[in-house]
């Protein structure tokens, strides 16, 4: 059983408590999600099985949705609702401000990751550090805030829907909101309502997931990797591609694009994985036959 199941995390449980459910629905070892979620948060959590495990992080480059609520005038140590409030203020700001602040984060941006974060440090995870009162410096990364929508102010509660790219807390945004509008702000509330293709209309909620209707829910991993360009060789090839050979001949590949990931089919519409085309030809990067 290869694939992958558009899963609806619901509030309270972990990431790994998903995976954990659908190991033991389908009888598989082999069970990966695709991008933590609090146990806070729901929303979408892509789960692969089988050989579509080589795919998590394919599938994790991809960009995120998430519709969030942030509170204004508070701080925590967790940057949302769960931590310890470590800061109260007054709050003292228009909505035009708050529109203003809110839409400065678009773009590409440096984000500190909040230390209650599952991220490595030194071999230990943040979240074990800080559970012993310990806060070290951590270095801001290059994330992408693609959108900000404002969907509603009822201050001291902000509504805003925000698609961004891999590796964005969205409690380090709600922090970061809050900084700038001298107020403070903490995460309220997050649901995440896309993963790339993988969209909340589509998904099933953990909680309806069976062993009789799990297959019905099952997505090829071809369509997960939709954005791919597809590139057809003759069956003829197909053992050299299998076996990694790089394919030179310029009439075979004088059509597939430079340095970007294509999905690889054979003649009769077999997918056999995912390869790439440099300055030597191309190869397989990925088999997933």
């Amino acid at each position: 059983m290869d694939g992958i199941l558009n899963i609806y995390k619901t509030t309270g449980i972990t990431s790994f408590d998903v995976v954990r459910m659908v190991r033991k629905l389908s009888k598989m070892k082999k069970v990966g999600h695709t991008g933590t979620l609090d146990p806070l948060a729901t929303g979408v959590l892509p789960i692969c099985l089988g050989k579509a495990t080589k795919l998590v992080d394919y599938i994790m480059d991809d960009f995120k949705v998430y519709d969030t609520i942030l509170k204004l005038g508070f701080t925590s140590d967790t940057y949302d609702k769960e931590g310890t409030v470590t800061k109260v203020n007054d709050v003292n700001v228009s909505e035009e401000e708050i529109l203003n602040v809110i839409h400065s984060f678009i773009g590409v941006i440096d984000q500190v990751p909040p230390m209650y974060s599952a991220l490595k440090v030194g071999g230990k995870r943040l979240y074990d550090l800080a559970r012993k009162g310990i806060e070290i410096e951590r270095d801001s990364r290059k994330i992408t805030i693609y959108d900000i929508a404002i969907t509603e102010i009822k201050i001291p509660y902000v509504h805003f829907k925000v698609k961004c790219s891999k590796g964005t807390y969205i409690r380090s945004l709600c922090n970061d909101i809050g900084l700038k509008l001298k107020c403070g702000a903490l995460m309220w509330n997050l649901e995440r309502t896309a993963t790339g293709a993988f969209a909340k209309e589509d998904s099933i909620s953990i909680e309806d997931l069976t062993e009789e209707n799990l297959k019905d829910h099952l997505i090829s991993m071809d369509t997960a990797l939709h954005r791919y360009k597809k590139i057809y060789f003759h069956e003829d090839l197909e053992k050299l591609l299998i076996n990694g050979v790089t394919i030179k001949n310029p009439l075979l590949i004088s059509n597939i694009p430079d340095k970007e990931l294509c999905r690889i089919y054979l003649k009769n519409k077999k997918f056999i994985g995912v390869g790439m085309k440099n300055e030597i030809g191309f190869k397989i990067v990925k088999l997933l036959t």
